[in-house]
């Protein structure tokens, strides 16, 4: 049993269509697979379409395993498959390889050379070949929609706590820890600065941020900086975190970094000492969020 989709956030309309496709595959003895594509189709047909992703594709690897179902499937999305006419696609994708029984699909799905092909004519290949198509309605897709433009939306904003609740998880930064101008530390609070490996990667707006990752294993809190450092001379977007209680040297590993709540917008201070000063308030207010969601 197959759905098909982009799945960017795995948020929570996602999740309701995942959920129905584990239910019903469940109840009629099959098997669950999830057929998602990457690079997103736009990548390769607009090129200079600069799209942003809520999630990378190893993270959103990572949310549809968690999922339940039995079965990922990534296919490339290149020139060349865009060309499969529609028959091509449900016979060589659908049928051969996944010897799809049944079908759970949006009701305004396209798909073929040119998107040319809908779900009617799904639904005759599905005699043809031996499937069934169940057909997500209108307003469960346009659900879908909705909660992908508004966690966008919301994160282009500043507002992660509404986009985690459309999410259903904390939005996530991944990457590496490189080595920075070392200006955190001189100020007393050493941060771990984060380089993203995907351009495509939607950041949040520039602020101050609660947030929190595995160390080793181990769940550390911390704060996080997005923006240019503008008090001390800046140009260039960071991404650091002053993390809690973590002595040892993060230099080159790789960490998924959760955004838990925005602390305020970040800002040129008149001088360094209103800048720790600010830090410091940053970090008190940390602490008291963290307890809260711990109590």
């Amino acid at each position: 049993m197959v759905t098909i989709g982009t799945f960017d956030g795995v948020h929570a309309g996602h999740r309701k269509i995942i959920e129905r496709l584990v239910n019903s595959a469940k109840a009629n003895s099959l098997e669950s697979v999830v057929l998602t594509f990457f690079p997103h189709p736009r990548m390769v047909l607009q090129k200079e379409s600069g799209i942003e992703l809520i999630n990378t594709i190893e993270e959103r690897v990572q949310l549809l395993e968690d999922t339940g179902i039995d079965h990922l499937v990534i296919h490339p999305f290149t020139i060349q498959f865009s060309r499969l006419t529609a028959q091509e696609f449900v016979r060589d994708i659908l049928v051969h390889k996944l010897r799809a029984k049944k079908i759970i699909i949006g009701y305004d799905h396209r798909f073929g050379r040119n998107r040319t092909a809908n779900i009617e004519d799904l639904k005759r290949f599905g005699e043809e070949y031996g499937f069934e198509v169940e057909e997500i309605s209108k307003q469960e897709v346009e659900e879908v929609a909705v909660s992908s433009t508004k966690i966008r939306n919301a994160l282009a904003e500043g507002e992660v706590e509404k986009a985690n609740t459309y999410l259903t998880h904390p939005f996530m930064l991944s990457g590496t820890i490189v080595r920075g101008r070392g200006i955190g530390k001189d100020l007393g609070f050493p941060t771990a600065n984060l380089q993203l490996e995907e351009d495509y990667k939607l950041i949040p707006k520039n602020g101050v941020y609660v947030v929190s990752a595995r160390i080793n294993g181990i769940l550390k809190y911390g704060m996080m900086n997005i923006g240019t450092n503008p008090t001390v001379g800046g140009k260039e977007k960071t991404i650091e975190t002053n993390f809690f209680e973590v002595n040892q040297d993060l230099y080159d590993q790789k960490l998924q970094i959760r955004l838990l709540k925005r602390i305020r917008d970040e800002k040129k201070f008149a001088s360094v000492e209103e800048l720790k000063k600010a830090m410091q308030q940053d970090r008190a207010f940390s602490e008291n969020y963290i307890a809260e969601i711990n109590a």
